[in-house]
């Protein structure tokens, strides 16, 4: 029996390692106190799903046996993507909903993501989930909630392909990483009328190929080297559980989130004039003017998918974006973050074009670096950002934007430091116009940590 641990409780989920923080007791456990703040809120039902990974049936059978314990009733999804429980919440007669998951994490990693009466919950609801659990005195419901399961694969996907046209029939390689998101990818794309080739899309919880994360270089190079030796147009590669897409052209340049994000502006847009685009602080500062050129009104905020999905909420903003790779569609979806119905979005737009590689080289871009972390002992990113906060010079600098972190914006560029909510790192991300302007920026930001924390090992 693994004994239950604070450090399993995430800002936007829970995560642990089986054997060691996780395991079929902590999922029971888990499971009762979300079904009781589920029943505080009016909720009687629970959809619940699982990903391909080896620990999977063990905790959602487990997760189930609590909610029931707790007196709710259980709709059980069986192995779908994170975005089909999300999904679930809406076409279902249920509000929340459970996803055991690992996401992008090891192999002996899982978790949970969760939505409790149709809200994405983090921060303090989370932390509460464990001060249920603590609290509890082991009783039982006086009556247990139902089991069921329910095939909602069909529902799913007819729901996309009824409303996301393609202009014309296109080729595309996909690229799963045996990931979940294998299982649904090809026969959704195919029912689009996409010629499909498959990469790693049988499920294996072992990940044997490549990890499932588009979001770094290594895991696209399979997905690049396809699209060289074949007649496919354009690569769509998914995270572990499918709520976030990575782009790779013709000629291998990958497309990041926040470029995608302008192609995804602009179309939304058209049936949205005037409205604001929500997107997180690590984006590329030509997305914002991209927004306003195409009738929009940026709004920047903070990064973590659980946050942006309730500023999405509090603003009716029809789209929102992170750099990360979660897309929110509010304009003809539910405003949950959905990779497999992104890149069906994507598609839709790129077909449009007799070169879709051309359409996406062509969005803006300068010199970046990919995300740095800054590892350190456990709270010692917060310290260093208040310190960072308080006493950091940054001269020539235009603009210091503060809601997550320190983004400071100069004429030719900006640099990026903010704490992790997830774990002991300060993340950092740079962009600029020239080379030189990235090493100045990058030197100036080393020279400020440095003489905040003099022992502090940068990784550039």
């Amino acid at each position: 029996m693994v004994s239950l641990s604070k450090t399993i409780f995430k800002a936007y989920d829970i995560r642990g390692i089986i054997g060691k923080t996780l395991d079929a007791g902590v999922a029971r456990q888990i499971g009762q106190a979300f079904g009781q703040a589920a029943l505080a809120k009016g909720e009687r039902t629970v959809v619940i799903g699982r990903d391909g990974r080896l620990s999977g049936p063990e905790l959602a059978a487990a997760l189930a046996q609590g909610l029931q314990a707790a007196g709710v009733d259980v709709i059980d999804l069986g192995v779908v993507a994170t975005p089909m429980v999300y999904f679930g919440t809406h076409a279902l007669d249920a509000r929340s909903g459970i996803m055991v998951t690992g996401s992008h994490n090891p192999p002996d990693y899982n978790g949970f993501k969760m939505v409790l009466a149709g809200e994405a919950i983090h921060g303090d609801a989370i932390t509460s989930l464990y001060q249920r659990i603590v609290d509890h005195d082991g009783a039982s419901a006086a009556t247990p909630g139902s089991y069921r399961t329910h095939d909602i694969r069909a529902a799913y996907l007819e729901r996309i392909i009824g409303d996301v046209k393609l202009a014309r029939p296109i080729k595309i390689a996909v690229d799963c990483g045996n990931g979940v998101a294998g299982a649904f990818a090809g026969d959704l794309y195919r029912g689009m009328g996409c010629e499909v080739i498959e990469l790693f899309c049988d499920v294996d919880g072992n990940f044997p190929n490549h990890h499932p994360d588009p979001a770094h270089p290594e895991n696209l190079q399979d997905l690049i080297r396809c699209l060289r030796e074949t007649d496919a147009e354009i690569g769509l590669a998914f995270d572990g559980d499918g709520d976030r897409l990575g782009v790779v052209t013709k000629d291998g340049q990958i497309i990041y989130p926040d470029r995608q994000m302008m192609l995804f502006a602009a179309d939304v847009l058209t049936r949205h004039p005037g409205q604001q685009i929500l997107f997180d602080v690590k984006c590329t500062r030509h997305l914002a003017p991209y927004i306003a050129k195409s009738g929009g009104q940026p709004l920047m905020y903070k990064t973590g998918h659980s946050l942006v999905k309730a500023k999405l909420r509090e603003t009716g903003a029809p789209l929102g974006g992170e750099m990360s790779g979660h897309i929110f569609f509010k304009d003809r979806w539910y405003g949950f973050d959905d990779g497999l119905y992104a890149g069906a979005r994507l598609l839709e737009i790129l077909t449009r074009e007799a070169d879709p590689s051309a359409l996406l080289n062509a969005l803006p871009q300068s010199d970046s670096t990919p995300e740095l972390h800054l590892e350190l002992k456990e709270g010692e990113n917060v310290a260093l950002m208040d310190k960072l906060r308080s006493d950091a010079v940054f001269p020539g600098h235009e603009q210091i934007i503060t809601i997550d972190g320190l983004r400071v914006e100069y004429a030719d560029g900006f640099g990026l430091a903010r704490s992790s909510n997830t774990t002991p790192v300060i993340v950092m991300r740079f962009e600029a116009e020239t080379p030189e302007a990235l090493a100045r920026i990058q030197a100036q930001f080393k020279s400020v940590i440095l003489a905040a924390k003099p022992d502090a090992v940068l990784p550039f």
